[in-house]
């Protein structure tokens, strides 16, 4: 955030504000000290006819949301695949610093695969390793195994919009396909995949008629899914915007696009019920087949009837009953299948324009690839809470038979766009926030006053408590306070209060935070240049410390150490004429040589600071010194903010693997041997305690580190990484670092890291109403009991996930209840608590569990999950454990809510259509089925960095966004619409820009105009284009603009700065850009799409069998 803007904290409650009445109350009417006047309108509760404001600048109104009501199932199309974009996200709001250098790098040298090195997300998953147990109920699908019989026939095929009469499916079916084993051609583009929606019909299931699988036809071989790959693709696990599924909450009138009208054209017919069954050949006096390309713009129609897809029950016509240009077609039809592309483009369409109202409990958001506005009414905003289900079952019994884990990810300091307000801060005096006396939940709007409004009973815990009087109103008629809309707590999910000192350390208010700049000036870092650079970036950076509200300047204090082998601590207090240097050389016991003078304001010190910032990269240029110590120097820092008493960050730089005597000493340990071995969990283990123990010293202390690493070799990750991970710090990673190519990506993560909003010495408490407790936690902070999530520092960009379990029955009527406490020291080093409560609906049938799920949330959950299962279990087992479950879900609603039907059919629901397509982007992620490019560290690097991830980064990680550059218009501001993740969606005349967080390819295919190449390379012919191009020339045309302000625009959405790399198609560098099109087979054997939607129809049949 700038640092000139409001921070975290909206007007004091309590000082009088333009358009609030009521607010002056006697016993917290104190305004706070250096607080900030009214910056957002008065706050007068919901207002009727919320208006819109315009999209801001970068928001795309976005486009829609499909019905959920209606299970999915696969087999017919009803709706088009309109290409498009995963929404832009909201940009974090810039900030004062510098401005960034366009441009994020290249690696050069030896050209290790990196695409991770700088995350886009900073941190790591908590070592607490709960062994994977889920046996799994089928076969793994690996290499090797035979090919399935063929009753599991591969079970989607191509099918063609649906037919408006029965004589055309018939027709139709006569021109199926399935499963033969010729090479197919690429499908026709433009296959519509719809979705009908069909009713839930009661639980009870209905007797299902036996599927009837017809016999080969002679001469004809039937292939069922290809056994022969694991199931997933070693894609670099592509970031955070997965493109998500969840359509909201069933809407009346909304339901998919309808059949859409084609020009006659050879397509394939499907049965009138949707299914396929048995049809002999094309049958005499029937329509024509059913056409092909989609047309995008119809209006609603009628709803589709339900789809459901069952090979099963199709013999393949022989080949010569085939008309000619349908005989090279033997595979699913990739655009038959659900689309990622086209759910997000239906979110965005019919979510996008109405601002999203949190007043009703369970509703359902809109995707994170949607870009709405919210309107908070009495439940937490979706950027703070997202939930895998928001109606969850009433009794542990549904919970264990459907599979779907309850879970929350929660964002607590997440920052939201311009046009919403942040959350109010509440000073009640010194009597502090009122809570329920028993399970200590703070006021919210779900506690219930009764007795006049003299006590008040818990909605939590159902415990009645007194009503201090100070906090006494009266009520109205209908029970509400009347102050109800003047207290954001009684009105608002979110909002934040002013800590008494009963919640502070040792009861005494904290001192501000303090910045401790961590040198490594060994040989490789001084001689690649990176010390010269970071303390030139430093002396304009400390301006931008982050800073309250309207103060004048930061109150952050700031200190310096070089090391080697041995520590050098700097005086820099304002009274010297030069800084003075004190060396620490033994190692073993560190100590801080000085006090006074190493702490200093910015201003103050600023003469000496500059000075020594101009000496360090003097002093050290000649060194020979390659070896370095660790460990000594988080407690040198740590032993610094001990001795100042406060919290603070220590932002470390460091190059190598820490080989010299020293405490927390490591040796080279790297061996790829262990891969697919049950050894191979110990590569993601730290090598010793030693970490553990001096991270749980740094989280007492409120001491955060962040790390960034600049190796050239491999220096063991998974144990340097245990400090920031479970100090809730972040770490970077830069590879093979060269000035030219990476300077402007590290100097950028470098500006955001220091100046973004972060909260010291926290601690996170979720409260849940009876019936359901918080049972696990995921993310990066240190836990020394059950129930608090503990955090040296905590940033907006960090999430924690935490899954709850049943203790108890839960009631429809009730509903289940949320309230996220976080208690921290601000950058100002006020204590504050802040509070997210949400309300979430339960059900008694599976039917609205199955009906009010998110997708993105769920992966989110399942990645987090199977990436901390590989600390304890070998990774086939997690893998077999991931797709076991998800199966488990899928065969749940099978059998408990969707209309009977033969077994052959594979039937989704609605909200879970994408479950199959982003597990297995999980799956074939470099943490669980890596290439044999990636790098230990690269995976230990993502492991922790995917840990703490919110639910659109790893949306965007798991599935890249892939958008064809030369569809861009150059006169809108607007994205052009993103294509699926493929390479038969890539043409040879085109250039692609491809993102996942952490990278952007920009990919230019052999074909591509001179002219284009021109405007956007600066160069003649494809030839001359450099690979070695970490920016993009700035070049004075319509073309090139655009390209870099899409750039630009995507840049601002990510956490981290992304790297830039071109890729020339039929280049060695093509082979990186291809592992991240992840619909596609990998080269390290993981499935593709259609394969493991086959693959997991086949698990499924097992599970019902």
């Amino acid at each position: 955030m700038s640092v000139n803007q409001q921070a975290h904290t909206g007007p004091p409650y309590g000082q009088p504000q333009p358009g609030y009445q009521g607010y002056q109350q006697p016993a917290y009417g104190q305004s706070l000290p250096g607080a900030p006047q009214a910056q957002y309108g008065a706050y007068n509760g919901p207002m009727p006819g919320y208006q819109q404001p315009a999209p801001p600048q970068g928001y795309f109104p976005s486009l829609g949301f499909p019905s959920k009501g209606s299970p999915v199932s696969l087999n017919s199309d009803t709706s088009s695949l309109a290409p498009n974009f995963i929404g832009s996200l909201r940009a974090p709001p810039t900030s004062g610093a510098p401005p960034p250098a366009s441009g994020a790098s290249h690696p050069s040298g030896p050209l290790a695969y990196n695409q991770f090195e700088h995350g886009d997300v900073q941190n790591g998953i908590p070592a607490s390793a709960a062994p994977v147990q889920r046996p799994p109920a089928s076969q793994p699908f690996l290499p090797g195994s035979a090919p399935t019989p063929v009753s599991q026939i591969s079970t989607f095929q191509q099918y063609g919009p649906p037919p408006a009469s029965v004589q055309q499916l018939r027709n139709h079916m006569a021109g199926m396909t399935i499963g033969s084993t010729a090479a197919s051609a690429p499908p026709p583009a433009g296959l519509g995949y719809g979705v009908g929606p069909s009713s839930y019909p009661p639980t009870t299931g209905a007797p299902r008629p036996p599927a009837m699988p017809g016999p080969p036809l002679p001469g004809q071989t039937v292939a069922g899914p290809p056994s022969s790959q694991p199931n997933h693709v070693s894609s670099p696990p592509p970031p955070s915007t997965m493109a998500g599924l969840h359509p909201g909450p069933p809407m009346s009138g909304l339901h998919g696009p309808p059949p859409p009208t084609h020009p006659p054209q050879p397509g394939y017919p499907m049965q009138q019920n949707g299914s396929f069954g048995q049809i002999r050949g094309p049958q005499p006096n029937y329509g024509g087949a059913y056409p092909g390309a989609p047309n995008y713009g119809s209006p609603p129609g009628p709803p589709p009837p339900p789809k459901r897809l069952d090979p099963d029950s199709i013999p393949s016509p022989q080949l010569n009953e085939l008309p000619p240009q349908q005989k090279p077609r033997h595979r699913i039809d990739p655009d038959a299948i659900p689309s990622p592309i086209q759910v997000i483009e239906d979110d965005r369409n019919n979510r996008g324009s109405e601002p999203f109202v949190t007043g009703v409990r369970g509703q359902v958001p809109p995707l994170v690839t949607t870009n709405f506005l919210v309107k908070d009414q009495g439940n937490a905003s979706p950027r703070y809470i997202r939930c895998t289900s928001y109606n969850i079952p009433c009794t542990s019994d549904m919970a264990k038979q459907s599979q779907v884990p309850l879970a929350a990810v929660i964002k607590p300091l997440a920052t939201l766009p311009p046009e919403e307000t942040l959350p109010y801060l509440v000073d009640h005096g010194e009597s502090g926030p009122v809570r329920c006396n028993r399970c200590k939940a703070y006021m919210c709007p779900f506690m219930q006053f009764i007795e006049g409004g003299r006590r008040f009973q818990c909605c939590f815990c159902s415990c009645v408590t007194e009503v201090p009087p100070h906090y006494f109103q009266h009520l109205d008629h209908t029970g509400k306070r009347v102050d109800f809309y003047d207290r954001p707590e009684l009105s608002l999910g979110s909002y934040e209060f002013l800590a008494t000192v009963d919640y502070c350390k040792n009861n005494k208010f904290p001192s501000p935070p303090a910045f401790i700049f961590m040198i490594d000036v060994s040989y490789n870092a001084v001689k690649s240049g990176l010390v010269r650079l970071i303390c030139e970036e430093l002396k304009s950076l400390l301006d931008y410390l982050p800073r309250e509200g309207n103060m004048e300047e930061s109150a952050i204090r700031v200190g310096f150490v070089t090391y080697n082998k041995v520590l050098h601590f700097y005086n820099v207090k304002s009274s010297l004429a030069q800084p003075q240097m004190m060396v620490v050389s033994d190692v073993a016991d560190m100590f801080v040589p000085l006090l006074d003078g190493f702490l200093v304001n910015v201003n103050e010190s600023r003469t000496v600071i500059a000075s020594l910032l101009d000496q360090i990269p003097e002093m050290f240029a000649d060194t020979r010194e390659t070896e370095t110590v660790f460990a000594p120097v988080i407690q040198a820092g740590l032993e610094a903010l001990k001795a100042a008493e406060c919290a603070g960050k220590l932002f470390i730089f460091h190059t190598s693997l820490p080989i010299a005597e020293a405490p927390g000493k490591l040796k080279n340990r790297d061996d790829r041997k262990l891969i697919n071995t049950d050894k191979e969990k110990t590569l993601f283990q730290p090598q010793t305690s030693f970490y553990n123990n001096l991270a749980k010293d740094c989280v007492a202390q409120g001491c955060c580190v962040d790390l960034f690493l600049f190796p050239n070799q491999y220096l063991d990750v998974a144990t340097l990484g245990v400090v920031p991970y479970q100090t809730g710090g972040s770490i970077f990673k830069y590879a093979y670092f060269q000035l030219e190519t990476d300077q402007y990506r590290f100097l950028n993560d470098l500006r955001r890291d220091v100046q973004k909003d972060v909260g010291f010495d926290a601690v996170m408490r979720v409260r849940t109403s009876t019936g359901i407790r918080a049972t696990d936690f995921f993310g990066a902070f240190y836990m020394s009991n059950t129930t608090d999530v503990e955090m040296a520092g905590l940033d907006c960009d960090k999430t924690i996930t935490v899954e709850f379990k049943h203790d108890d029955k839960l009631s429809e009527d009730s509903g289940a209840l949320l309230q996220c406490a976080l208690l921290y020291t601000s950058c100002a080093g006020q204590r504050r608590l802040r509070i997210h409560n949400l309300s979430l609906n339960c059900c008694t049938q599976l039917a609205d569990l199955y009906r009010n799920c998110e997708t993105d949330t769920l992966i989110n959950y399942l990645a987090k999950y199977a990436y901390r299962g590989v600390l304890s279990s070998p990774v086939k087992t997690v893998r077999d454990a991931l797709i076991n479950q998800c199966a488990q879900i899928l065969a749940c609603y099978r059998k408990n809510c969707a209309s009977p039907s033969s077994a052959g059919q594979l039937i989704l629901p609605e909200c879970m259509k994408l479950l199959p397509v982003y597990l297995n982007c999980v799956l074939k992620s470099d943490v669980l089925q890596p290439g044999p490019e990636v790098t230990t560290d690269d995976r230990a690097y993502i492991r922790q960095l995917v840990t703490s991830m919110d639910v659109a980064e790893t949306n965007v990680f798991f599935y890249p966004r892939l958008l064809p550059l030369t569809k861009a218009d150059v006169d809108s501001d607007s994205l052009p619409a993103a294509i699926r993740n493929s390479e038969e969606r890539l043409s040879k005349g085109d250039i692609y820009l491809l993102e996942n967080g952490l990278n952007i390819f920009v990919w230019v295919g052999v074909s591509v105009q001179q002219s284009l190449i021109q405007n956007l390379f600066g160069v003649s012919s494809f030839s001359q284009i450099s690979n070695a191009l970490s920016t993009l020339p700035v070049l004075e045309n319509p073309f090139s603009k655009k390209v870099r302000s899409i750039v630009d625009m995507l840049q601002g959405q990510r956490s981290r700065y992304m790297k830039l790399i071109v890729v020339k198609q039929e280049d060695k560098l093509e082979m990186l850009f291809k592992h991240f099109l992840v619909e596609d087979k990998s080269l390290t054997g993981g499935a593709s799409y259609v394969d493991f939607l086959c693959h997991m129809h086949k698990e499924i049949r097992q599970l019902l069998s």
